[in-house]
């Protein structure tokens, strides 16, 4: 049954089941997915999210914790802890069945419909501008190599031309949408591994498993560089606030067991693997550039096959961030079909390339701004998981697609400030404890380490469950499963609002 709610801005719902097929455009935008349309299993989660962290930034990162003084057994704990925080990622993908819509309007439980544009616009869509730029920074890299060893220049009309090239491809992708990501995704999954272990054979054949820095960091400067490093390896996972996009269109009755798995697996397995492969790389040659460093190693056959691999896994990561900024710019209010808001997204994310690549450092760029994205991205994280706990996923789908004053979530004038307290409290503390080569705040430069991350994070969800638990939103309902039920996929009957209120936010 179609929802009888309107559309929040942007494109139109196509209700019909062909809507949904690979081939063509997707149309339903943030809008409701209607029980009749969800289709698909959660083991189709898993090629989703490997084929987007099957990639070479996961390399670069990897690379980059032993050029900063950690021994190879200190980078592997780093790269499976930071890595952890893919369970965040698999949570939060839950709340896609439960409600039948993407992140971007489920965060509208826990911040309003008006409050939500505030956030997804800092926390959703301008992060999100920003990941696709250094992803397209990478690949950009890549594809200049290419150019010049097809005995081309690669001055800078030519550089603009490869930067346009691989954003069309990408933005491709993303306007066709979900369902041509999940077709698509199993192939390049495929594609990547097998690239990937042709590097990680002549990786491991030259890898020193007993690297030590000829310095080893000892005391604080460990703790430091071991707090740094998790920080860049999560930031990963947590720039993925976004995991209820690709799974809104499960059925309801989904395992959210099922659904976490899979996520979590899909980017904790290969994200584990790659970078530390990065660092096992780093052990044996200069990761500084890492592109010229491992080409040096590769057989001669596979050297022109290389900057092919890393354009493919950057497009992949990127096509799965395109797509969610464009919900995002929807879910801000503006008025715009969900593929025009795409291209919009992809020119901005060329001009940053641009400027990551002609007027700033690669390497720092990737490190500052990973970093600095972890002091938004951490509290929203934790505050989006703990409201998942506090509704037990229980989440009015055609509700959170309501925009009006009589909608369930529109709280206080269009504020929950329950969120906006959690936010700007978890913001505030990372903001004092983060240590960044462009600021440092003045605990971290205390101390001499960076605890934004758990500091954001555990203060940003305690100030939530404390304020949501005493927030009330009259009208708020959660879908409730019946007791018995002929068909299980039919829509379940909404409580009366009184009858939830205490899991309302």
């Amino acid at each position: 049954m179609a929802s009888t709610h309107p559309p929040s801005g942007g494109g139109a719902a196509d209700t019909s089941p062909a809507s949904n097929r690979a081939g063509r455009v997707e149309a339903h935008g943030i809008d409701h997915i209607p029980d009749g349309e969800r289709q698909g299993r959660p083991r189709e989660l898993f090629a989703v999210w490997a084929a987007a962290n099957v990639n070479y930034l996961g390399l670069v990162v990897g690379g980059v914790l032993i050029l900063m003084g950690l021994s190879l057994w200190q980078a592997l704990l780093v790269c499976v802890v930071g890595n952890l925080f893919w369970v965040l990622v698999g949570i939060l993908a839950v709340s896609g069945p439960a409600s039948g819509t993407p992140s971007e309007v489920v965060m509208r439980a826990m911040f309003g419909v008006r409050g939500n544009r505030v956030n997804i616009a800092v926390t959703g869509w301008a992060l999100c501008i920003c990941y696709i730029a250094l992803n397209l920074a990478a690949a950009a890299v890549a594809g200049f190599s290419l150019v010049e060893k097809a005995g081309v220049e690669a001055n800078t009309g030519v550089r603009a031309a490869v930067i346009v090239v691989i954003s069309a491809i990408t933005l491709a992708i993303s306007v066709y949408g979900h369902a041509t990501i999940v077709k698509l995704y199993l192939p390049i999954t495929l594609l990547l591994t097998g690239a990937f272990a042709i590097i990680g054979f002549e990786v491991l054949r030259r890898a020193r498993w007993d690297y030590t820095p000829a310095e080893p960091l000892e005391g604080t400067a460990l703790w430091a560089a071991l707090l740094i490093g998790v920080t860049l390896i999560a930031s990963g996972p947590l720039s993925y606030t976004n995991s209820a996009d690709f799974s809104r269109y499960l059925r309801r009755t989904t395992s959210p067991a099922a659904v976490a798995g899979w996520t979590t697996l899909g980017g904790f397995l290969p994200g584990v693997v790659v970078t530390f492969l990065g660092s096992l790389a780093a052990t044996a040659i200069d990761m500084a550039e890492p592109q010229a460093a491992l080409e040096s190693i590769l057989p001669g056959w596979f050297v022109p096959v290389f900057p092919f691999v890393l354009i493919l896994s950057t497009i992949a990561i990127n096509a799965m961030s395109a797509y969610s900024s464009g919900l995002a710019l929807q879910a801000m209010g503006v008025r715009i079909r969900r593929s025009l808001s795409v291209i919009v997204d992809g020119v901005l994310a060329a001009a940053l390339t641009t400027y990551a690549l002609f007027v700033s450092n690669f390497l720092d760029s990737v490190s500052n701004m990973l970093q600095l994205t972890v002091v938004l991205l951490g509290p929203s994280t934790a505050i989006y998981a703990t409201d998942i706990l506090l509704r037990r996923n229980r989440y009015d789908g055609p509700g959170l697609t309501d925009t009006t004053e009589e909608g369930p979530y529109w709280y206080s004038s269009g504020v929950n400030w329950a969120g906006f307290a959690a936010l700007v409290a978890g913001t505030a503390a990372a903001t004092l404890c983060v240590d960044t080569l462009p600021y440092t705040g003045p605990v971290a430069r205390a101390i001499g380490l960076d605890l934004s991350l758990p500091v954001g994070m555990t203060l940003a969800a305690v100030v939530y469950a404390l304020t949501a638990r005493s927030y009330k939103a009259p009208g708020t309902r959660a879908p409730e499963a019946p007791k018995t039920s002929v068909n299980p996929g039919a829509p379940r009957a909404p409580r009366a609002p009184e009858a939830d209120a205490e899991n309302a936010v």
